[in-house]
């Protein structure tokens, strides 16, 4: 049975509660010198992020009161910032999307929000950046899901890049018959990553248990505002654990806490399990084009995710 928490664990909970509200400014009428609530915010800030949603989706999503969230929406309707639509394969349910008007009142919001938590790291060093931005990482995956996680996740160290490049040629040679061109090419990206390296703006997530390597992936620079996630790789044994999806939303939250805004990979259409990875967190096939490669022939595939920091 677990036990309840203690009252210093509550007072240091509040304490940070108190101190992070006051830091980034929330406690005021308007957020970011808007006439919209904190509520009103992440209602418009959900909104923004797809192209239809729901009310239901809404509220299960941001956690609110239906009838709290109905009353901010007929807000944003009355004025002109939201649409309904029926939904095409049912009448009866309404879609929701933010208009022009409403997609140009939160731009300059979106923007603002980003300079103000840019001006609240620049002071830092880079070194105490990514220990915030770690520290943030664990209370969000501890209030998520306090239990603990069948794996860890840790930076690349000398060795990984030679398992990376195994794992790979083995694995697809197994599952998809794919010859030894592909280890040639896994082994090209690691040799780039290693040598142009950027650790301010690129990572390698490797994840163990036991001390057995699990899987990995990697985000490098391909401008100053576009990250490619390249060679996401679980173990077979590894599967059903979460840990695909844990290491691409680790890609997802350093390339918004880096300032990339956006994200795109390339995969193929045959790697069905990823491709549905890709597509439950946000990322959205731009194009298809088939080539021979690997001693097969495939069709490739370019997918990318907008980040709103």
């Amino acid at each position: 049975m677990t036990k309840r928490a203690n009252g210093r664990q509550i007072q240091a909970v509040r304490r940070f509660n108190r101190f992070y509200t006051r830091r980034i400014g929330i406690l005021g009428e308007g957020q970011l010198g808007s006439p919209f609530t904190l509520a009103e915010m992440r209602v418009l800030y959900e909104l923004a992020q797809m192209e239809h949603s729901s009310a239901a989706g809404l509220s299960r999503e941001l956690g609110l009161d239906p009838g709290y969230l109905s009353r901010i929406l007929a807000g944003f309707e009355r004025a002109g910032l939201l649409a309904r639509t029926a939904a095409p394969h049912d009448e009866r349910r309404q879609l929701l999307s933010l208009t022009e008007a409403g997609r140009s009142a939160f731009a300059p919001l979106d923007k603002r929000s980003q300079q103000e938590i840019g001006a609240l790291l620049e002071p830092l060093p880079p070194d105490a950046r990514e220990r915030l931005v770690r520290a943030m990482d664990a209370i969000e995956r501890t209030l998520r899901d306090p239990a603990p996680e069948p794996f860890s996740l840790r930076p690349h160290r000398p060795g990984d890049m030679g398992w990376v490049v195994h794992r790979h040629g083995a694995l697809y040679a197994e599952e998809y018959g794919w010859d030894a061109t592909f280890e040639a090419l896994v082994a090209e990206v690691t040799a780039q990553f290693i040598r142009s390296f950027n650790p301010e703006r690129e990572r390698c997530w490797i994840a163990e248990r036991d001390g057995a390597v699990l899987g990995s992936v990697f985000l490098v620079q391909q401008d100053d505002d576009v990250a490619k996630l390249r060679l996401l790789f679980v173990e077979p044994s590894a599967r059903g654990l979460g840990l695909g999806g844990r290491l691409v939303d680790e890609c997802v939250r350093f390339a918004e806490s880096t300032g990339y805004r956006t994200i795109t990979l390339w995969t193929n259409s045959v790697l069905a399990a990823a491709r549905r990875l890709y597509e439950a967190r946000g990322f959205r096939l731009l194009r298809s084009e088939p080539h021979r490669s690997f001693g097969r022939d495939l069709v490739g595939e370019t997918w990318e995710r907008p980040l709103h920091g």
